[in-house]
């Protein structure tokens, strides 16, 4: 028989026949806790089931199946003729002294010790204001977002479902996507790919990531510009390399500084965004090109090629990538459609030789099984039938007006208050502001009027603050754009 006190401890369980969790869980849940709690002791016998079954209200199998649910847990033991008991493996607990805190509250600080990392920076530049110049992202509404969707679908109606997402497959990428993507890399931007040189990711910080996972090992040498891409300089320090910066100029990377870096230390690897440097935009002159290529091969560092608006040229045909003139496999070349599309769009691409390419699939798998190969094999049927190609065509056009306009409004309005020059290509315009301007308290000014700006300080290095900022065009409609120097224009 029972004791009254046991009998007394069961008649208080609280169960809610109303809420969406099953009744037999809920009792489960609470003959759990009185066991944390120690409550219930390890070779204590419960109630019957269909005691707590009258205590409670409720049906007998209920019971039945709550003592069942415990019992695969390891939680409670059955014995036939005896009836069901707190498992008598399950240690005694200690007693504690009381806390404030609820035990059932959710933990804010683990029990372990986290070490901070300075890089580790989660401040990220969230736009949810109505008028933004953004980093230099697209406009999304100009996107071909109806053909991706039927693309999309048509994808997860045909038949084959099994063999293509049934089980888990490539992890460089779905063979129909790598090879539309190498027919398009090959005509747009004169590489020399097949299929074997690609390796879908789903975006450049996830390309640079797998590099530095893959082939920089604690102590290697990593070179780039200053100023530079903070996310990116992030992976060298994560990856636990050793990461020199060298100056950029109006013709990009100094690479005269690098051969004097090479001289003297063993790098590895150097990254470069040769097209429109990040931050500033200005493109590598073509003989710095051709010499950065010929001291890759004297000293036998990896390039580290990020092509991240490749598509957006105004004045002239594109400068080709420097993957284009590698003849001996040392770039390895990172793409995205996150700035052709929208950064919600998470599809990237790594090229590079295919030993290379082999090797980063397997550091994949342990990141990240394989990609979208849904959204990929969407993707490849956009590039096979000129989808892709036809909106970018479309796009430049508007891009190139908007840039025209807002370099208009800069100029006319801002004169006296900023210094730019006027990208080539790209989304975006490196605006240098007077130095007696906060951009810190610009921002936030601009940002209770409705706009968003960035602070600058994603752009701040050591020896290096220029005030300047990007301020996107690309994804605003000219009569946002006016809106938004207007603003400036008042609080300047």
């Amino acid at each position: 028989m029972n004791s009254p006190i046991l009998l007394q401890l069961f008649n208080g369980l609280p169960i809610d026949s109303a809420l969406d969790r099953p009744v037999y869980l809920q009792l489960a849940d609470t003959v759990l806790l009185l066991i944390k709690k120690g409550k219930l002791r390890p070779g204590q016998r419960l109630p019957a089931s269909r005691e707590v079954a009258g205590l409670l209200h409720i049906n007998r199998v209920t019971v039945s199946n709550a003592y069942e649910e415990l019992q695969m847990q390891g939680w409670l033991e059955s014995f036939v003729g005896r009836g069901t008991f707190v498992s008598s493996h399950i240690p005694e607990p200690e007693p504690k002294a009381l806390r404030n805190a609820a035990v059932s509250m959710p933990r804010k600080k683990a029990g372990f010790l986290i070490q901070p990392k300075a890089y580790l920076d989660k401040a990220l530049s969230v736009v949810n204001t109505r008028l933004h110049l953004d980093d230099g992202f697209p406009d999304p509404t100009l996107a071909p977002l109806k053909e991706l969707y039927r693309a999309y679908r048509g994808q997860l109606t045909r038949s084959g479902l099994y063999h293509k997402f049934g089980s888990y497959t490539y992890p460089d990428g779905p063979n129909f996507y790598r090879e539309a993507l190498s027919a398009y890399l090959n005509g747009t931007r004169g590489l020399k790919t097949t299929a074997k040189n690609i390796l879908s990711v789903r975006g450049t910080l996830m390309g640079i990531n797998l590099v530095c996972n893959g082939l920089i090992d604690t102590g290697d040498v990593i070179v780039s510009g200053i100023p530079g891409w903070r996310r990116a300089e992030h992976n060298f320090l994560h990856a636990g390399a050793k990461h020199i910066t060298i100056p950029v100029d109006e013709n990009g990377l100094v690479v005269e500084e690098l051969k004097k870096v090479c001289k003297k230390r063993k790098v590895r690897m150097v990254y470069v965004t040769p097209h429109h440097h990040y931050p500033t935009t200005v493109s590598l002159r073509i003989d710095r090109r051709l010499e950065l290529l010929r001291l890759a091969g004297e000293y036998g560092f990896i390039i580290f090629e990020d092509d991240y608006d490749f598509d957006f040229h105004y004045k002239h045909r594109p400068l080709l990538p420097l993957a284009s003139a590698d003849e001996n496999g040392m770039v390895i070349y990172c793409g995205s459609f996150s700035k052709s599309f929208s950064p919600a769009f998470r599809m990237g691409y790594l090229v590079a030789a295919e030993n290379v390419i082999e090797h980063l699939s397997g550091v994949r798998i342990l990141l990240d099984r394989q990609g979208d190969h849904i959204l990929d094999n969407a993707m490849a049927e956009l590039l096979d039938d000129g989808t892709i190609q036809r909106y970018l065509r479309k796009t430049l056009s508007v891009y190139e007006e908007r840039r025209d306009h807002f370099c208009g409004l800069l100029k006319s309005e801002l004169n006296a208050a900023v210094g730019f020059s006027i990208p080539e290509g790209g989304m975006t315009v490196w605006t240098k502001f007077a130095k007696n301007i906060n951009l810190e308290t610009l921002a936030k000014r601009a940002c209770s009027k409705g706009l968003y700006i960035s602070d600058g300080k994603i752009h701040q290095n050591t020896g290096y603050n220029e005030n300047a900022i990007r301020l996107g065009f690309a994804s605003s409609t000219i009569e946002e754009l006016s809106e938004s120097v207007d603003i400036l224009k008042r609080l300047i």
